[in-house]
């Protein structure tokens, strides 16, 4: 059973919603003014029975006034209010936040995760859990939430901002926005809910994060170094994903406000400027109870809904733990869009919108995979701060079974390598597969204020493990600092032809560890060299201004840093005779190459130009190799052969047992093609093992480029 809020506040709250005085109620009740002013204040309560009559003096149950979990519905009721227009005659064409990100359910993800991740209750260990719900309405369903949302007091809104569309990018958004709710009749809802979060804890006008988030732009209330945000951007991509420029909230509070912690309800709409019955708007609009102490009792504030009311509102959480419910309407994601457009056969296509859901439960689950893998990943006593999962509805009734998001399946390496940090069971070189080696980086920490010198170094941990398949792009250095979502995606450069495929994760600041010395002075530094889009780490107006212009250079010498110690360890060092084993084992890694420059009519043709090889665990010869193109449109085929050098007589060929192109080219039945206007190709291949004569570490090889079919 829900505690109330004190009889106390909430009397006089409701006192002020009828517009009623304390001695007005005394009255009626046929008591003292004293005798409700003591109940005001808290210094006694009513008895039972007078409870009944308070109740019908305030037109509502005896329930709701011994419960107090709710207001009552009698006197001002919820409804919108719009921002009167600027009296100096100034117009806004939308909210400018929103146009720095694009309508897109990644972008989305990337933004509402990493707040969810920064607001994480960190008292009792447990991650933050994470729940996107698409829910297409149709027919009565949609009706029914058109209703709850008082549509009928929005229409002459929206047909303001259609009829200027021609002149807003955001009305004519909006204007496509209604148009598909009727012409489909169809309706998206996209709902994030976080649970074990703080929620939209304080005041509705003053400083706290309910305020911060509904009421202003621009302002970030994040606590602690670690946190990801720090423009108060992020919000508006709730927004920027709503066709119609509406989100509805509802939050269950960790720290009690006005005695109460669940189902504070508030919505806002965000429109560009309009005239609607020769009143002007500026823009923004609340759903949610007037406020009687502000003047003419216009302005809406949030309340404390009941549950019939926010199930209307599909607003529903899954229990009473704090956090947010987010509810986007008319979600619209224009990259599923081209991912699915009309006439797309794409495998969730149907005649009745599940193609569009479909695409945006896709894309919403790569993204989570791919930007927070390693706050999901967990590992010796490091929990995972983050669980995500997704699922789709609709009218209710479930379309897409709620997936839980699992980074181990599209990034194996990098979690392998994470949770092998987390288990001490790192290694200092890889010598098998599967291993995880570490390095230490160093990020030599500048003096703030244009001060010259070294605050301190950090030591950011480097871990590189063997790639897999899954992983994607091989060769990778995913950075990341204390929340654990992946910032900056980047290759190492001038690798050598043939390195083995790897992933490589950074940890810096508390990611590498609280107690590492300057941890927290390095997140303070890297969260300060993001930009919005927190993508990367670089120089930034706020990093010029807290430590110098050329504090961004320490960031490049950590990259600088990497990118050695990422080498050092996947590159295999040139042999010599002091560092070789045996004399077989000298013999079997000695590779000549050999090309047939130019045919008989002096065309130049391609030829091998870099050539690396080894041999891998079945015996086989393993070989990659880069061949150098001559400028032309079209260039000859050419036909990669692998012979066994031999002391005398011909040199035995040996079969492949696979070819692949790399880069520049296209193998077909052996043959490599040459993409026109290339300068540079790079193929692999493998020789088959079973027609090998002798075992592969007894031979010497020879690759050779031969024109034709290599006859």
């Amino acid at each position: 059973m829900e505690t109330g809020e004190e009889f106390g506040p909430w009397l006089a709250r409701q006192l002020k919603l009828t517009g009623r005085t304390q001695a007005e109620l005394a009255e009626e009740l046929g008591l003292t003014r004293a005798a409700v002013s003591a109940w005001i204040t808290k210094r006694s309560v009513p008895r039972p029975t007078v409870m009944a009559e308070i109740a019908k003096a305030l037109g509502t149950d005896v329930g709701t006034v011994h419960m107090r979990t709710t207001d009552t519905q009698v006197g001002l009721p919820v409804t919108w209010y719009h921002r009167p227009g600027y009296s100096d005659g100034g117009r806004d064409g939308g909210n400018a936040a929103a146009f720095a990100f694009d309508a897109d359910v990644q972008v989305l993800a990337r933004e509402t995760c990493q707040n969810s991740l920064d607001e994480r209750l960190t008292e009792n260990d447990r991650p933050v859990r994470v729940r996107y719900t698409l829910h297409e309405l149709t027919g009565e369903a949609l009706d029914a939430f058109r209703q709850a949302i008082l549509w009928d007091e929005l229409h002459p809104h929206y047909l303001a901002v259609s009829q200027a569309a021609s002149h807003q990018k955001v009305g004519r958004v909006v204007d496509a926005g209604v148009r598909d709710m009727f012409e489909k009749g169809r309706l998206v809802l996209l709902r994030i809910d976080d649970y074990n979060a703080s929620g939209l804890t304080g005041d509705d006008y003053e400083d706290g994060k309910f305020a911060a988030v509904v009421r202003r732009q621009l302002e970030s209330l994040k606590s602690g170094r670690s946190a990801g945000g720090s423009y108060g951007l992020g919000k508006a991509t709730l927004w920027a994903t709503s066709a119609l420029g509406m989100v509805l909230i509802n939050s269950t509070l960790s720290v009690p406000h006005e005695g109460r912690t669940e189902r504070r309800v508030i919505g806002r709409l965000e429109l560009p400027w309009r005239s609607v019955d020769g009143r002007e708007y500026a823009g923004p609009a609340w759903l949610g109870r007037p406020d009687p102490d502000t003047q003419g009792a216009e302005v809406a504030r949030s309340w404390w809904a009941d549950e019939e009311t926010v199930e209307r509102l599909h607003l529903t959480r899954d229990s009473g733990e704090p956090g947010t419910s987010f509810l986007i309407v008319g979600a619209h994601d224009l990259a599923s869009l081209d991912q699915a457009g009309p006439g797309t056969d794409d495998e969730d296509a149907d005649d009745d919108g599940t193609r569009d859901i479909g695409a945006m439960h896709r894309r919403l689950v790569q993204a989570l995979e791919r930007d927070f893998w390693a706050a999901m990943t967990g590992g010796g006593n490091r929990l995972p701060l983050l669980e995500t999962s997704v699922r789709a509805l609709r009218n209710g009734k479930v379309v897409m079974e709620e997936q839980k998001v699992d980074p181990t399946n599209t990034q194996p390496a990098r979690t392998r390598a994470l949770r092998a940090f987390y288990d001490g069971a790192t290694v200092d070189r890889l010598t098998e597969a599967g291993q995880v080696a570490l390095r230490t980086v160093p990020l030599r920490l500048p003096l703030s204020g244009e001060r010259r010198g070294t605050l301190g170094t950090h030591p950011a941990v480097l871990l590189v493990t063997e790639a897999e398949d899954a992983d994607g792009v091989p060769n990778q250095v995913h950075s990341l600092r204390g929340n654990r979502m992946t910032i900056k995606k980047s290759g190492v450069a001038g690798l050598p032809l043939g390195v083995n495929a790897f992933q490589a994760v950074l940890l810096v600041g508390q990611a590498a560890g609280e107690s590492v010395p300057f941890a927290e002075e390095a997140e303070e530094f890297l969260r300060a060299a993001e930009p919005p889009e927190h993508d990367r780490w670089g120089q930034t107006e706020e990093l010029t201004l807290r430590w110098s212009h050329t504090a961004h250079h320490r960031i490049a010498r950590l990259t600088t840093e990497v990118n050695a110690a990422v080498k050092e360890l996947v590159v295999r060092p040139k042999r010599s005779d002091g560092q070789a084993g045996s004399a077989k084992l000298r013999k079997a890694l000695t590779v000549a190459r050999r090309a047939a420059p130019t045919r008989g009519s002096g065309q130049v043709l391609p030829e091998l130009d870099g050539l690396d090889a080894r041999i891998g665990e079945g015996g086989e010869w393993q070989i990659v190799a880069e061949v150098k193109l001559p400028r032309g449109d079209e260039l000859p085929a050419m036909t990669p052969v692998v012979l066994l050098d031999v002391r005398s007589g011909s040199r035995p060929r040996l079969d492949w047992a696979e070819l692949v192109a790399v880069d520049g080219c296209e193998v077909e039945g052996g043959v490599l093609r040459f993409t026109p206007n290339a300068r540079r190709a790079v193929f692999r291949g493998s020789t088959d093992v079973t027609g090998h004569p002798v075992r592969a570490a007894l031979t010497r090889l020879v690759v050779e480029l031969r024109a034709g079919t290599g006859e």
